[in-house]
């Protein structure tokens, strides 16, 4: 792999560090519901205001690290957006996601039984994970990386990945579950094209794969909102998000929320 590759890498490995699982439960009152016609006069259509339940998985992306606003990232922002969709009265929220977890991590919590009532009851399911397989493998072979070694973890994590969306079916058949792509974060300390572009390419891929195979799933790409800092999007570690970048990744899984079709998502229950 070539030596540039190797210099953006060397830069990163020292912030790679765990922290603990921040869970945030916010509370919702589930007694009252009422109906009212849409507002589009053409359609016939009755929704019932609903409290609805959104629950997170994965790793520091979905945990909300490094937005210095403290709005739990991502997730924090959508709640609020979705508190606004025509059908929902209010959301409450559960954040499982836990920095520097890794595909394997997922799977093992998701078997374990630990989350099972949350997700049980979910109405929606977001979810990023991946990020922390690829650093293993850096963090690993930092002097001696090989193309080959990210293909062969790409094998096991599409399996793990695919594996984890089952167990979570397994739970809960209907709820959406939007699952958010990889970023290349090497790319704020070079312009230049290089081979992590295509490692997250390949990787991308392969979980649009996965979320093809589920009706009621959603994939959101998020590498272009962070192939540079001209934006400011980086928290000062300048690997994950910062408010800035956040607001960025929730504008995203709004647009495409609105692709995959919101109201079909939620059989005709949750619309914008």
């Amino acid at each position: 792999m070539a030596k540039r590759l190797l210099f953006v890498i060397t830069m990163y490995t020292f912030i790679l560090v765990g922290c603990q699982n921040d869970k945030f439960n916010i509370p919702a009152d589930f007694t009252e519901k009422q109906t009212f016609m849409s507002k589009d006069l053409s359609i016939n259509k009755t929704f019932i205001l609903e409290d609805i339940i959104l629950v997170g998985l994965g790793d520091s992306l979905t945990q909300g690290v490094g937005d210095e606003h403290n709005f739990h990232g991502y997730i924090g922002r959508l709640k609020e957006e979705m508190s606004n969709f025509t059908g929902v009265k209010d959301v409450e929220l559960f954040n499982l996601a836990k920095r520097g977890k890794r595909s394997d991590q997922l799977l093992e919590q998701l078997k374990s039984g630990e989350v099972d009532e949350e997700l049980r009851k979910a109405d929606f399911i977001m979810m990023t994970i991946g990020g922390n397989d690829i650093m293993r493998i850096v963090k690993q072979d930092l002097f001696r990386l090989r193309i080959d070694a990210f293909q062969n973890e790409l094998i096991e994590f599409t399996q793990r990945y695919q594996n984890s969306v089952n167990e979570i079916r397994k739970l809960n058949p209907d709820a959406p579950i939007v699952l958010i792509g990889l970023y290349n974060p090497f790319s704020v300390v070079t312009d230049q094209k290089n081979e992590f572009d295509q490692i997250v390419m390949d990787w991308n891929k392969s979980i649009k794969n996965v979320v093809s195979s589920d009706t009621n799933a959603c994939f959101v790409p998020v590498d272009d909102l962070f192939n540079s800092n001209i934006d400011l999007v980086y928290h000062t570690d300048f690997f994950h998000p910062n408010s800035k970048g956040y607001e960025h990744m929730t504008d995203r899984i709004l647009e495409s929320l609105e692709t995959c079709g919101l109201n079909k998502l939620t059989n005709g229950e949750i619309d914008f």
